[in-house]
């Protein structure tokens, strides 16, 4: 069988089930979490089909290791980062987040929802647990095995709901009608109870018109990933022929929320960021802090002029949720979004959460009394290519001939070459603006491009050479 090694990733682990991982792979990193973590151990999953074996078998490693596991069962990835932050608890979600059916993987978190990543010990963990299964003793002293822990059951979703409720009081706002695309996901089950009455909460003012909310790891309908256009194209045809104010679609494991406008048109995560990043330093002014926002390298250049114009201090960072987790909570941010639909909140313990993001931009949308395609354009002043992948031969070797090609423009000032994230080349500081970035993905072999301009001509000028460049010699 494959080296689970194969399947580590910067921030979490993703393969095809059962070729890359299985079941005994899920037992020997629940051996070497309970070992590496302590416990009592948080076990959340998705609804993919593999879902029950593996955190069976995860569940058996903990036991066995002899610490103490709860079983969440099936939830999102935001519910079990609300589970370790409230009840201060490692944890691990099993997920492959938008990757298709067959995939399944594991995110990781320490006591309070702090991330675990490659570098944070991810790494140890996964090579301990192919250590078992290359052999070696899955107790450090077989002669004194530990007793063996136990497992419990515990249903964290309502509990998960009323927290969303108190942070966002959506009570009171103007009656309004909301399609949301679960996409088959997690979001069947996380929508309904904190917008809906599903969780034994009150009734909202929210009219919820649900796409696709019946739980199925096939996913029948279509990809769970709503960054590809053609998986929000339902969505989008069923908010404009019921005449709703704005659609939500939701990734599998419901941790992404993309919104759609009232005229079905996907509105730019970095217009989301924009809107709830203001909202949430409106808050920590009136507590008299200065506000601090993260973001990306590839977000929109929208956001952080927006946090400067009113007041706040942007910070740039790299692509991911843990390396945003981490410097979120060094700056005491009290918020971090992505090109790719992650929100981060303080007062979620420094984590994502789509469906808090989609209620912060329900009660902006309430506020301003305009459309949701009003509030979009207000905060969309560029023009963005979307996140275009390649497959490339070599990711290295694709990246310098982007780097060569504007090297000379670099070398007279004309351009600024930045390399915190993959290689951006910048255009900003003069006219016409614009700036493109590759950068390898964090999940799958492949190289991203996304290019920014104030023009819609020369966004596509841009991305053509740049795109041109990366491709060039490769089989496509």
């Amino acid at each position: 069988m494959p080296s689970l090694l194969d399947i580590l990733k910067a921030n979490d682990l993703r393969g095809v089930v059962p070729d890359q991982w299985d079941a005994r792979g899920a037992r020997a990193l629940g051996i070497a979490i309970a070992e590496h973590l302590g416990g009592p151990v948080l076990v959340g999953r998705d609804g993919r089909v593999s879902g029950p074996e593996l955190a069976q078998a995860m569940i058996g490693g903990i036991t066995e290791a002899g610490r103490d596991a709860i079983d969440l069962g099936m939830c999102s990835t935001d519910a079990t980062y609300f589970a370790s932050g409230h009840l201060n608890l490692p944890g691990v979600m099993l997920t492959a987040s938008h990757n298709p059916a067959e995939y399944n993987g594991m995110k990781l978190m320490r006591p309070g929802a702090r991330p675990l990543g490659r570098d944070q010990g991810l790494g140890a963990i996964v090579e301990r647990a192919q250590a078992i299964l290359d052999g070696a003793p899955a107790c450090p002293d077989p002669a004194n095995p530990p007793a063996p822990g136990t497992a419990t059951a515990r249903a964290i979703i309502p509990e998960y709901a009323a927290y969303l409720r108190s942070l966002v009081d959506l009570t009171g706002i103007k009656p309004i009608k909301v399609v949301a695309d679960a996409g088959n996901g997690m979001a069947g089950l996380t929508v309904p109870a904190t917008l809906g009455t599903a969780g034994g909460l009150p009734a909202l003012p929210i009219d919820l018109v649900p796409l696709y909310f019946e739980t199925d790891g096939t996913f029948p309908n279509h990809p769970a990933n709503p960054l590809d256009p053609a998986n929000t194209v339902d969505l989008q045809k069923a908010v404009v022929a019921n005449h709703a104010d704005l659609g939500l679609a939701f990734d599998g494991d419901a941790d992404r929320c993309f919104v759609i406008d009232n005229e079905g048109n996907v509105v730019d995560p970095g217009a989301i960021c924009a809107i709830v990043g203001l909202g949430e330093m409106e808050r920590d002014r009136a507590a008299g802090r200065q506000p601090v926002v993260i973001h990306n390298v590839i977000t929109s250049r929208a956001v952080p002029e927006f946090i400067r114009a009113h007041g706040g201090e942007p910070v740039r960072t790299k692509v991911g949720h843990a390396f945003i987790k981490e410097i979120m909570a060094q700056r005491n941010a009290c918020f971090g979004g992505e090109h790719s639909a992650h929100f981060y909140f303080r007062d979620f313990f420094y984590a994502d959460t789509g469906l808090l993001a989609a209620m912060h931009v329900i009660r902006a949308l309430d506020q301003t009394g305009g459309t949701m395609a009003d509030l979009a354009r207000a905060h969309t002043p560029y023009v963005r290519s979307g996140e275009i992948n390649s497959r490339v031969r070599d990711i290295a070797v694709a990246t310098a001939r982007v780097r060569d090609a504007y090297a000379a423009d670099a070398a007279r000032g004309e351009v600024a070459l930045d390399e915190l994230d993959g290689l951006t080349v910048d255009h900003w500081a003069a006219e016409p603006k614009w700036w493109a970035n590759v950068r390898p993905s964090n999940t799958e072999p492949l190289l991203r491009l996304n290019v920014e301009a104030d023009d819609q001509a020369v966004m596509a000028r841009v991305r053509d050479r740049v795109l041109a460049l990366v491709r060039e010699g490769e089989p496509q």
